[in-house]
């Protein structure tokens, strides 16, 4: 079998030779440049497997060489080595295509993870290009969907920076998909055969979170009956995603950033420290830049994760893709409830373009899961959609969907005791309390059907003296 080739650049001769005594151990072929400019030429002339190259030398710094060299030849795989010093200039190599940086003095476990991590990548060409055609095709990938020029750039940014071992922040508002563009990344990785481990650092206390990321050891703290295995344990060899970053107390950043350091975690209560081999993935809706500025949040913390950012485009800026993802929508939900949706209406779909989509893709997924289960006949049209939709209704107001919507399930809306139609109050009161009946007292999944806030749900609740005990589910 052909041995492996890596380009080693540093003008430290003594360390350029260590280095070359110990790849070749390692089994791999290994040549030598002592600058920029000399690796730039042996990588025109040999195909090598693989680029190591320090920041600074002398002729041609690494930085310039790395583009030079990708000019050269795009696919090469390229490893940066820096002192501490140099970090920031390690970033900028990354976002300039580098697949990763290591520090100097090398921690050679390290390198020698990195190294099998890229070479490992071949095993996923195959796979990751079929997926780089579908995604080229406009047909999404992990769930997003989208032919829109933000979506286009959205998805040339992620088949850029996945393959490296970049740590990834993926910004945005609620509701636009942070977590799909962080399994994506995954996906088109070589990672993708490991673990893609999630978890909400704002839904956790920071006791809880320490023991959910960390792990801890029987007897650690009351209630401790026995070991828990953490999250970077769980993920080794995966992908860890971090969402809701912002949200994250600074005691817990601080401990979050010694991993994130040293590669290695302490369980609570531990003694021994335990390596772990994660690629990491935050994501938050808040402006970090300003929670950093403002103390909220750690710059140390905030520049370690913000390697390479993927901004998450909101709906409302994703012109064309509002139509694609509501037929996408509609399918989906008239399959789970076994209803035919044969199209939607041509008023329906531009009520659905003019709308702001405060939430996002979230809040459009939820309204036409809505509507197909409202729908009477197989096309949605307008009085399947929430009245906060509709040009100069106030928002939250739920009257007018209670008529349409009661009408839509065929329901008979009893006259009152003298023979009149009851009044929109009554029709709205009678509507919210079938749905709730029909959700099985699921107060949350009666106000998603609805289309109002589960506060909006309360108070009308309320209001008819039929709010259920505190004590009922949902």
């Amino acid at each position: 079998m052909k041995k492996l080739s890596i380009l080693v650049a540093d003008d430290d001769a003594a360390h350029r030779r260590m280095l070359v005594t110990l790849l070749a151990n390692w089994g791999y072929a290994v040549e030598a440049a002592a600058d920029g400019a000399e690796a730039v030429r042996l990588g025109r002339e040999r195909p090598f497997d693989l680029a190591l190259l320090d920041v600074r030398m002398p002729i041609m710094d690494g930085l310039t060489a790395l583009k030079e060299l990708h000019e050269a030849r795009p696919a090469l795989p390229v490893l940066m080595m820096t002192a501490y010093s140099d970090v920031p200039a390690a970033v900028e190599a990354i976002k300039s295509g580098a697949w990763d940086y290591l520090a100097k003095p090398l921690d050679f476990e390290r390198l020698k993870v990195s190294l099998r991590n890229v070479f490992a990548h071949a095993d996923l060409v195959e796979e990751n290009a079929a997926l780089s055609r579908q995604l080229a095709e406009g047909g999404g990938h992990g769930g997003i969907l989208g032919q829109s020029a933000p979506m286009r750039e959205l998805w040339e940014m992620i088949r850029t920076i996945a393959p490296s071992e970049a740590t990834v922040l993926v910004a945005g508002e609620s509701g636009t998909g942070k977590e799909l563009a962080a399994r994506a990344v995954h996906d088109l990785s070589r990672r993708a055969q490991g673990p893609f481990v999630a978890v909400n650092c704002g839904a956790l206390t920071e006791t809880l979170l320490a023991s959910e990321l960390f792990g801890h050891e029987k007897g650690a703290f009351t209630g401790a009956d026995r070991r828990h295995e953490g999250l970077f344990v769980r993920a080794r060899g995966g992908t860890l995603f971090l969402d809701e970053i912002g949200e994250m107390p600074l005691a817990m950043q601080v401990k979050l950033l010694r991993v994130l350091q040293e590669r290695e975690v302490l369980s609570v209560g531990g003694t021994r420290p335990e390596s772990v081999d994660v690629r990491v993935i935050a994501a938050t809706n808040r402006d970090l830049a300003r929670e950093t500025a403002e103390g909220r949040f750690r710059e140390d913390l905030y520049y370690r994760l913000n390697v390479v950012t993927l901004t998450m485009p909101p709906l409302r800026d994703r012109e064309g893709d509002i139509e694609l993802l509501a037929r996408h929508f509609a399918a989906r939900f008239g399959r789970a409830n076994h209803k035919r949706v044969a199209g939607i209406t041509p008023q329906a779909l531009d009520i659905l373009a003019r709308y702001a989509w405060p939430g996002n893709v979230r809040e459009l997924e939820n309204v036409m899961e809505r509507a197909v289960i409202l729908m009477p006949g197989e096309h949605i049209d307008v009085r399947e959609l929430p009245q906060r939709l509709l040009p100069g209704r106030p928002e939250g107001a739920v009257a007018a969907d209670a008529g349409t919507a009661g009408e839509a399930r065929g329901a008979a809306l009893p006259e009152s005791g003298d023979g009149r139609l009851p009044t929109l109050e009554e029709v709205e009161r009678e509507v919210i309390l079938r749905t709730v009946a029909r959700c099985g007292g699921n107060k949350s999944e009666a106000a998603r059907v609805l289309g109002i806030t589960r506060k909006t749900l309360h108070a009308r609740l309320n209001r008819y003296g039929a709010e259920p005990d505190a004590g009922e589910e949902g």
